[in-house]
């Protein structure tokens, strides 16, 4: 696989992930359309990781608020039963 191949690949990962269409058969059925050769599934796992990497740091302010309000919560909890 080519490096010109494998960011066709990533920008279609990119763009149908959050569509209501399989992103993993795009995967597949792109490089059949072309004529590439099989990427091994190491790679698949590789785009997706990239996929939930970037939605991670889209949505890194709200994530920590959560975790934060997580411990709050139990921390409030803990001293409610002591009382």
């Amino acid at each position: 696989m080519t490096i010109i191949q494998s960011i066709v690949l990533g920008i279609v990962q990119g763009l149908s992930e959050f569509l209501p269409i399989s992103s993993s058969g795009h995967l597949i059925f792109l490089p059949r359309l072309f004529g590439w050769s099989d990427h091994p599934i190491a790679f698949d796992v590789i785009l997706h990781l990239g996929t939930l990497l970037a939605v991670v740091f889209y949505f890194r302010k709200k994530l920590w608020q959560l975790i934060l309000a997580f411990f709050n919560y139990k921390k409030d909890i803990s001293e409610e039963v002591k009382s």
